[in-house]
């Protein structure tokens, strides 16, 4: 099966021969030496010194009957098993990951080292030559910084414009995350816009791996400005996003419990149900529908006070974070934490399901303040520890080449070359009836 390992190694493992003369009576019949071979250097290993075989984990693969199938003796798998759990436990490998062997030339053809692909750019060495041994490891990886900008279209989303363009989806979530408390992406307008500097990784120089972090964003909502700018200093011991005022951008709650999904229904003390012949029904949740299975998310540190089911509610979650505020989730397919767990801010502590009273998919998000449930999207939730003043100057000059970079990087147009906020600016629209 053929997959991003077949084109690394298809372009990896070409050699390099020179043309070779046409023999002639005046070489007498002697034997023309043959060109030297350059050596196949791939994780590590010179791959001309080994028989290399290359294929991909099949579901019902064992590790023990992999190795075992290439002559590798079963005391040296028992060791690996035992003495590098923390680096490759065996149990674990999973379907659909490549993997590389590299057996000996010799008669027996056993292997010597099996390379385990984890991700394109992330890998784990078993070595079973002499004493058996593993190690993880990375590929060589080159950041090329990127530009790119976009404006939502009627009925569009932020995810389609990023995907239209031919950009990774993963900036979508990125964005989002930067975002997560300053813009609702449940209810992006027409005519908001966003421009970012971010970078692509790439292996030798050539094989796309992804993208890197957002560097620097700028998005425009509602008419409103917004900057971020991504920080690391020796003084920080996390990179952080911080505005143009030096302000940070995270909240200690996230504004959803969903990285995405739809905002279904809002907290609603007045709320009337067909159902129930339109009698006064309070909703205090707020609702956000997604596919059976979506993960869930504390929306901040806390310890978990209860993880059960219990009627209506189904199975859920419920978080206290502190002596204020208090989270709960309804109507889970699943919990994945237990009562007097730890959990932190983003921590997947369950998947959406439709367990208690539901007609839907989706996650019932509660929230306490005081001991009393209200509104969350309207309540005004303390901000993260502003940038400290001893390092606002460094931040400062820091951030005048990105701020000066966005501010030039140009918004997509229309192909008849009208700007596409214009087409959604109600006074142009006016203006132009």
């Amino acid at each position: 099966m053929r997959t991003y390992w077949g084109i690394f190694l298809g372009a990896l493992l070409v050699l390099s021969c020179k043309d070779q003369p046409a023999e002639t009576a005046a070489n007498d019949g002697e034997q023309e030496k043959a060109a030297p071979v350059t050596p196949r250097f791939a994780y590590g290993f010179n791959l001309g010194d080994f028989e290399v075989v290359e294929d991909t984990i099949r579901s019902g693969d064992s590790f023990g009957e992999l190795m075992l199938a290439n002559k590798v003796a079963y005391p040296k798998i028992h060791e690996l098993a035992q003495n590098y759990k923390d680096t490759f436990d065996v149990r674990r490998i999973r379907a659909g990951k490549p993997y590389l062997i590299l057996k000996s030339k010799d008669t027996a053809g056993a292997a010597q080292v099996f390379i385990y692909q984890e991700d394109p750019i992330n890998y784990t060495v078993v070595d079973f030559r002499d004493s058996v041994r593993a190690y993880r490891s990375k590929r060589k990886v080159t950041y090329v910084q990127k530009e790119a900008s976009g404006v939502i279209p009627q009925g569009g989303s932020l995810s389609n414009v990023i995907v239209g363009q031919g950009l990774d989806y993963y900036l979508t979530y990125d964005l989002s995350q930067i975002y997560a408390w300053t813009i609702d992406f449940f209810k992006l307008n027409p005519g908001d816009k966003f421009k970012i500097v971010y970078q692509e990784k790439y292996i030798n120089d050539s094989i796309y791996a992804g993208v890197g972090p957002i560097e620097a964003a700028y998005f425009e909502h509602n008419g409103e400005p917004f900057y971020a700018f991504a920080y690391h200093s020796d003084s920080l011991d996390v990179r952080e996003y911080y505005d143009e005022q030096a302000n940070n951008l995270r909240r200690t709650f996230l504004r959803a419990p969903l990285k995405f999904g739809r905002l279904s229904s809002r907290y609603n003390l007045n709320r009337r149900i067909r159902y129930y012949g339109y009698k006064v029904r309070p909703h205090k949740g707020t609702d956000y529908a997604a596919p059976v299975g979506t993960p869930i998310l504390a929306t901040a540190d806390g310890v978990v006070t209860e993880s059960t089911q219990k009627g209506g509610n189904g199975k859920y979650v419920k978080i206290r974070h502190n002596g204020t505020y208090s989270t709960q989730y309804l109507h889970m397919k699943a919990q994945k934490v237990k009562k007097g767990q730890f959990v932190r801010q983003g921590d997947v502590i369950g998947w959406i399901g439709m367990t208690g009273n539901t007609s839907g998919p989706h996650v019932c998000y509660r929230f306490w303040k005081n001991g009393r449930q209200v509104d969350p999207l309207r309540e005004k939730l303390p901000l993260a520890e502003p940038l400290a003043e001893a390092l606002r100057p460094a931040y400062f000059e820091y951030i005048d080449t990105y701020r000066e970079q966005l501010d030039c990087i140009e918004f997509p147009l229309m192909e008849d070359g009208e700007d596409l906020l214009t087409l959604n600016d109600p006074e142009d629209a006016a203006a132009q009836n």
